[in-house]
């Protein structure tokens, strides 16, 4: 009973909240997406993405070309034969591991590139965000593309459309 209460007062602080505050909903995927600068990084970003990628192919086809050697020639090998290569297989895929993760890990060559790329238009289109807002006088403004617990947006209060025009002036 207690919960119910709770829940109907929160729900009714909310609409008490959300009626004096001005508010508009914004699909930021839409935004970037309209520009073109942000196609031509999305598409960099992708084609470094394919060229990392074939580069770590490549070390671990090297490995396993090395692994399928050593299973032929295993049972002619001396034990410490043995023991020298597949420590070698273990470190070269231990370094084929390190260099993936300095591609494409979260500090990784790929993730600088995106930031280096990506963080300027971010910064522009969340700046237009900001002015558009302000010069329309709204508190609050939600992103509809990102938030995906909304469930329905009036077409009233989305105003992408006039970001994006505000954007290529």
């Amino acid at each position: 009973m207690k919960r119910i209460i709770l829940t109907a007062m929160f729900a009714l602080a909310t609409l008490g909240i959300a009626s004096a505050q001005k508010y508009c909903v914004i699909d930021s995927e839409k935004v970037f997406k309209s520009l073109d600068e942000y196609n031509k990084a999305m598409t960099t970003l992708d084609e470094l993405g394919k060229s990392y990628q074939a580069e770590v192919d490549s070390k671990y086809k090297s490995i396993e070309s090395l692994y399928n050697n050593y299973m032929q020639q295993k049972a002619s090998l001396a034990a410490s034969t043995r023991a020298s290569v597949e420590q070698q297989i273990l470190q070269k895929e231990e370094e084929a591991q390190k260099y993936q993760q300095e591609l494409f890990g979260e500090d990784g060559k790929l993730m600088q590139k995106r930031i280096e790329l990506i963080k300027p238009i971010q910064t522009k289109v969340f700046a237009a965000i900001e002015a558009y807002a302000k010069a329309n006088g709204y508190d609050l403004v939600l992103d509809k593309a990102s938030n995906a617990s909304m469930l329905y947006v009036n077409d009233a209060i989305d105003h992408t459309a006039q970001v994006i025009e505000q954007l290529k002036k």
